[in-house]
């Protein structure tokens, strides 16, 4: 893997989307926006699984990361989590389990930093050209995927202990996550081929 993070890249939305000076800002501000109703919507879909039903926002988080990069990423993943935190009800349990600050605060709190940690990851190996390989990008994105539900894992411990949080918190997701880490390794390279060309 050493040879494909080896130099820095354009992310792929600077190669779909080439832009300069102000227009660049103005793309930027575009597509965060874009990325956080996409984080919005793709957290109220539930694909029936085993042994819960998986959303698909863990998915659409890599995708974002390494279509976008880690700084456009984590502008768009900071934008999702300040929507949330003014009561929009971004989040796969909201309304229904409370919104804003008081939601990010429970449970899910450590899943949702985990997120912070998982798009600078994952971006920051794509703007190296993990994107070129599913080989590459497999392992990054796993490696990412393992610590969001190490984050979430270790703060949901402290609230209802540690093997509670481990049968409730990761056990059922563990499949799922593998499976959405599977199709953005994928995904990902398919489409940096395609714009690239």
């Amino acid at each position: 893997m050493a040879s494909a993070v080896a130099t820095t890249h354009k992310p792929l939305i600077d190669v779909a989307v080439p832009a300069s000076g102000a227009a660049r800002w103005a793309v930027w501000v575009v597509l965060a926006i874009a990325g956080s109703l996409v984080l919005w919507a793709s957290a109220k879909v539930q694909v029936p699984f085993y042994p819960v039903p998986m959303t698909l926002q863990t998915l659409a988080i890599m995708v974002i990361a390494a279509a976008y990069g880690w700084r456009l990423g984590l502008a768009t993943i900071l934008l999702y989590l300040a929507e949330g935190a003014f009561g929009l009800p971004v989040f796969s349990g909201t309304p229904e389990r409370g919104i804003g600050l008081a939601y990010m605060l429970g449970p899910t709190a450590g899943y949702l930093a985990g997120f912070i940690v998982e798009v600078v990851i994952v971006g920051w190996f794509a703007e190296r050209g993990a994107v070129r390989s599913p080989l590459a990008l497999f392992p990054v994105m796993l490696v990412a995927a393992a610590l969001v539900l190490a984050l979430g894992f270790a703060y949901l411990s402290t609230l209802i202990g540690v093997e509670a949080a481990w049968n409730g918190g990761v056990v059922p997701f563990l499949l799922g996550d593998l499976v959405k880490v599977a199709v953005a390794s994928l995904l990902i390279p398919a489409a940096a081929r395609l714009v690239r060309k």
